[in-house]
């Protein structure tokens, strides 16, 4: 089958670092994620995967944190099963069907409009589910999407491209549309911020970077007075490390002893609001 994709822009190209993160953990022995999908993608798809330099703690701390997105996302729509759900940043990620938002989800998969059209050859429709294209930093997206409705809302790696002035202005926007819900993404430290300058996995992206990063999760309590940190989930801490190859699982191991360690690494945060 041939597939001809959108030309996209080096924001847009950043897409296949967590797609094929997923997909080369789908190929482990014992896969987070087991995202079948995001494998066939990658092989369908003629890509130059190599220059993306993935090595395989990359791949693992990828599908972590995903998966840990996953979890949140499930538990919200059990307990919520009229919830509006919104995947920020989505790319070409199948979280609606990892999670299999039941029928009485609306779920938005929000991205650029290339993006979209790319999701609309790469993966398949459900019921329920809605790509959505738009530019998250202009105001009016949010009004093609119900407001009288609890949402949960994930982004994977999104923060790592605004500003925090303009990530704080898109999360205040989301959360005066919707009467309650819950947010989660994962977070960059300071130290993260300046680290990806120089680690190898984040070649590909490091241009595109514009996250100032932070080192307090209760620090986007003070962008609006409705948002309340519910946990801040130290990866190195999560029971998934015991699953992490012999190397990788005792670094982890290690960090976990230390908070600021921990927080220098994989994290996700939620909120709520």
């Amino acid at each position: 089958m041939t597939i001809t994709l959108p030309v996209f822009d080096q924001l847009e190209d950043s897409l296949w670092l967590t797609l094929c993160g997923r997909a080369l953990d789908n190929r482990r022995e014992d896969p987070l994620l087991r995202d079948e999908l995001a494998d066939e993608i990658v092989r369908t798809v003629d890509y130059d995967y190599g220059k993306l330099k993935t090595s395989p703690s990359s791949v693992i701390y990828i599908a972590h944190r995903a998966l840990k997105l996953d979890e949140i996302a499930r538990d919200f729509v059990t307990r919520h099963p009229d919830a509006i759900g919104l995947d920020l940043g989505a790319g070409l990620d199948s979280r609606a069907t990892r999670i299999d938002v039941p029928p009485t989800v609306d779920w938005y998969d929000v991205d650029f409009p290339d993006v979209i059209t790319a999701r609309q050859q790469l993966v398949p429709a459900r019921p329920h589910v809605h790509n959505l294209a738009a530019d998250l930093a202009e105001p009016g997206w949010l009004d093609r999407i119900p407001a009288d409705r609890p949402a949960v809302i994930v982004a994977d790696g999104l923060l790592a491209f605004f500003p925090l002035a303009e990530w704080s202005a898109i999360l205040n926007r989301i959360i005066e549309h919707f009467p309650s819900g819950e947010i989660a993404f994962n977070g960059y430290s300071t130290f993260a911020v300046k680290a990806a300058k120089v680690y190898p996995g984040a070649k590909a992206v490091r241009a595109i970077m514009r996250s100032e990063g932070f080192d307090d999760p209760h620090t986007p309590e003070t962008w609006n007075p409705k948002l309340r940190l519910v946990r801040e989930i130290l990866l190195t801490r999560e029971p998934e490390v015991e699953r992490f190859p012999a190397g990788l699982r005792w670094a982890n191991r290690l960090s976990a002893r230390s908070e600021s360690l921990s927080r220098r690494g994989n994290v996700v945060l939620h909120y709520r609001f």
